[in-house]
């Protein structure tokens, strides 16, 4: 992982008085852990849930039973409420959440190994949710959907202090 990612995202959110938090599946707690891994995280950083079984992103996170049999665990639909859910939990201003198959089993022919949703939210209420198609084994899916996710965190992050600044 690129370092100065993770200090630019700290930085930002710091100046900003802003907080983050992940509501994770498939990366496993990945992408909080590298978040934390800078010294000073503590000032940006409140906590996050990673909910791996549906039944955790029903009961921790208000996911809709509803959602997840009509349009699967891995879509743009659960991610969204995922968001939601973590959001108001950790009563954070920025959201990332992450819902995929990491393999090498669960895939399927309309959603096969390598494809995850990362989704993020920002306290204006904005989402930015996309589905991906990751290739490799295990381990790489999930490291390549957590850089991912935190490229993306920074773009916005960047974008919305900016707007924010004039």
């Amino acid at each position: 992982m690129n370092k100065d990612i993770l200090i630019q995202i700290q930085d930002i959110l710091k100046k900003n008085n802003w907080t983050i938090t992940t509501a994770e599946s498939c990366t496993g707690g990945l992408v909080a852990s590298m978040i934390t891994s800078i010294s000073g995280s503590s000032a940006i950083f409140n906590g996050a849930i990673i909910t791996y079984s549906n039944d955790v992103k029903e009961k921790e996170l208000g996911v809709l039973k509803q959602t997840i049999l009509k349009y699967g665990v891995v879509s743009k639909e659960v991610v969204s409420q995922m968001l939601d859910g973590v959001m108001q939990k950790f009563n954070a201003s920025f959201a990332i959440a992450i819902s995929g198959i990491a393999g090498p089993d669960g895939g399927t022919k309309n959603k096969p190994v390598g494809t995850v949703v990362i989704g993020i939210k920002d306290f204006l209420g904005n989402k930015d949710i996309e589905i991906y198609h990751f290739q490799g084994n295990r381990n790489t899916i999930q490291h390549k959907s957590a850089i991912t996710s935190l490229e993306k965190m920074l773009k916005i992050l960047k974008k919305l202090s900016k707007t924010l600044d004039k």
